[in-house]
């Protein structure tokens, strides 16, 4: 199964390129595909790519879902 998942950016990096936080476990993603992403934005990845920023209360708010749920450690590959 594919998932799209909530990840807040840590670091900015050259290229279109980010670090983002995903649960606790950091990755790197292709900044490509959105404008203007600073640090602190929460992002929508998807196999590596950002697709679109996301509004924080609703980050945190599907994040707790997707961890009540017990679907972080699938969408991390745990």
């Amino acid at each position: 199964m594919c998932l799209a998942i909530p990840a807040r950016v840590v670091e900015v990096a050259e290229n279109d390129l980010a670090i983002v936080d995903l649960g606790g476990v950091r990755k790197d993603v292709s900044l490509a595909l959105v404008e203007g992403v600073a640090v602190g934005d929460y992002v929508i990845v998807h196999v590596g790519y950002a697709l679109t920023r996301l509004d924080p209360e609703e980050a945190e708010k599907t994040l707790a879902l997707m961890a009540e749920a017990g679907l972080m450690e699938q969408a991390l590959g745990a």
